[in-house]
């Protein structure tokens, strides 16, 4: 059996320790030794962009003139990937990314995966804390935010993520997103507290199984689409 090969790592202010793996030609994401994601398993995050982009297709009537993403964790880079391929030009795509090591990972190990991605011109990445970066924007800054952050909003990476499923800060993404944009969240498994939660913030939301591989017989992962009721 040929053997993880550790590549990278890094520990944050916190003390979370993220590392990076080779295995088999693949690259492994762990966070305190559990896996995260791995460039075996992209389809769900791949899906998160066809969700929550489904208006800003490049040709689409849909589309505005220049439309404006921001995802909230870069991971791997496919998110990102899949955004750049739906968007057309032109476009931004903000990143927001609290690890720096993970966007020097996608520069250098995970470049021959996905390409130069971060040198695109449309993709502007943003190092910080994706609270304080919306919290910072005017109301309809984006058509759609796309959020790959926790597993679910009770399995938190970092502690201090807690306040991103906060009433306050879901009032907030309501006012950052245009009248018709999406807020696409990926969570690990079915959230049904959280999907209350942002009923009552006042999204309409629907709900959708995610498979981790496209061959997969089983979706085990969930996607969350909210808007804005009218």
């Amino acid at each position: 059996m040929k053997p993880y090969l550790k590549i990278a790592e890094s520990k944050m202010p916190d003390g979370t320790h993220y590392s990076l793996h080779t295995h088999d030609g693949k690259i492994y994401l762990k966070y305190n030794g559990n896996e995260l994601m791995s460039t075996a398993m992209t389809f769900s995050e791949q899906q998160l962009a066809d969700l929550g982009c489904q208006l800003l297709l490049d040709g689409s009537p849909t589309r505005p003139p220049h439309p404006k993403v921001l995802i909230g964790g870069l991971g791997l880079g496919f998110t990102l990937k899949r955004t750049l391929e739906l968007v057309g030009s032109p476009a931004t795509v903000d990143v927001a990314e609290l690890m720096p090591p993970l966007i020097e990972w996608n520069r250098t190990h995970l470049v021959e995966f996905n390409g130069p991605l971060l040198e695109d011109p449309r993709t502007s990445i943003i190092q910080g804390d994706l609270f304080d970066i919306v919290s910072s924007k005017r109301p309809g800054s984006y058509d759609a935010l796309l959020l790959d952050i926790d597993n679910t909003p009770d399995d938190l990476i970092t502690s201090g993520n807690a306040r991103l499923y906060s009433p306050g800060f879901l009032e907030k993404l309501r006012q950052v997103i245009t009248p018709q944009g999406y807020i696409a969240y990926w969570l690990s498994e079915p959230a049904p507290k959280f999907k209350k939660c942002l009923i009552k913030a006042g999204f309409a939301v629907e709900e959708f199984a995610s498979k981790p591989h496209e061959r997969s017989k089983r979706s085990r992962h969930c996607i969350l689409l909210a808007r804005r009721k009218s």
